[in-house]
């Protein structure tokens, strides 16, 4: 199973779901992430993402392409932007979208922010969670 998780920018969401997929999801499965740009990673999503054990300091900021869409068996839109401008997919590919707000549009204090990052970290966690026992249990 490859997964693409596909966002605007690729720079906290998408970035957020790759790197618990890559926590979570069986050995083997090809786990990655891209938007219809790339802005960059946020800091704040590495920073959140790090308290709960996860490091994706290194995961890439990348434009989606054709190889990745050629690869992936299913694509997940994690933000309303990537869903209406995804670029076409190949037939057998399968999409699935996730309606996230964007956590680094969050406004006020420092921990108001902070709080609403790890209330979309502890999200999307739960759907990446779901979504791969729902494939381990039919793949197809």
């Amino acid at each position: 199973m490859n997964i693409l998780f596909l966002c605007t920018g690729n720079s906290c969401r998408s970035q957020m779901a790759e790197g618990w997929a890559k926590r979570l999801a069986p050995p083997g499965w090809g786990i990655a992430s891209a938007g219809i740009e790339a802005h960059g990673k946020n800091p704040r999503a590495i920073a959140t993402m790090a308290e709960a054990g996860v490091d994706i300091a290194n995961q890439e900021s990348a434009r989606v392409d054709a190889a990745m869409l050629d690869a992936a068996d299913l694509v997940v839109t994690v933000c309303g932007h990537a869903d209406e401008h995804c670029p076409a997919l190949p037939p057998r590919l399968r999409k699935e979208h996730w309606p996230l707000s964007d956590p680094a549009k969050a406004r006020g204090t420092e921990q108001e922010i902070a709080a609403v990052f790890r209330a979309a970290r502890d999200d999307i966690r739960q759907r990446v969670a779901e979504l791969i026992a729902r494939l381990q249990q039919d793949p197809a």
